[in-house]
């Protein structure tokens, strides 16, 4: 990773935190339909890191706070396409097709990105783990409705359109990742 940053970031980043509650609002619908197994983990555990307590970047930090979310459902949809190709249709296609550039802009941090969201499928928030969610109707539907809640109320925050917002992201991420 080097210092300099392209700029395309400065437009990109913003457009995936506008659509950041739509996307969630998706993969909600994801956990519900008739997706494989692998397919449902994935998204289940990009959901359930938008309540962890202790997430990568906090939801308050200016800027920053919910590209952390972003990242992860992007990288959550290319492991479920990976896992079950015929998942590639819709939001997880779009979403997936997104870690192209993720990975560009993370440099070798993006492979710990990786990892990190593998662990997610064996993590918990909220006390529920991804087989709790998936496995008992009344955990999945409690957690449904968490999902609806958030993904009706996020506003999507302001991202400073400055080269430093990018190095500040990219810094956070690469200190926060294991």
């Amino acid at each position: 990773m080097t210092d300099s940053v392209d700029p395309r970031y400065l437009e990109l980043f913003p457009a995936w935190l506008r659509s950041l509650g739509e996307d969630v609002a998706a993969f909600g619908e994801i956990i519900q339909g008739g997706y494989s197994e692998p397919v449902k983990q994935y998204a289940a555990a990009g959901l359930n890191y938008l309540f962890k307590s202790l997430d990568l970047i906090p939801d308050g930090i200016d800027d920053l706070g919910f590209c952390d979310d972003a990242f992860v459902l992007r990288v959550a949809a290319s492991l479920a396409i990976a896992e079950d190709a015929a998942a590639q249709d819709g939001t997880l296609g779009r979403l997936a097709s997104d870690t192209e550039a993720l990975r560009d802009f993370l440099g070798e941090d993006y492979d710990r990105l990786e990892a990190y969201v593998k662990t997610l499928r064996k993590g918990a928030a909220r006390g529920r783990t991804v087989e709790d969610i998936l496995s008992d109707e009344t955990i999945r539907a409690s957690f449904l409705n968490e999902v609806t809640a958030w993904s009706q109320a996020f506003q999507p925050p302001t991202f400073t359109r400055d080269p430093k917002t990018l190095i500040k992201l990219r810094a956070f991420l690469s200190a926060k990742l294991p």
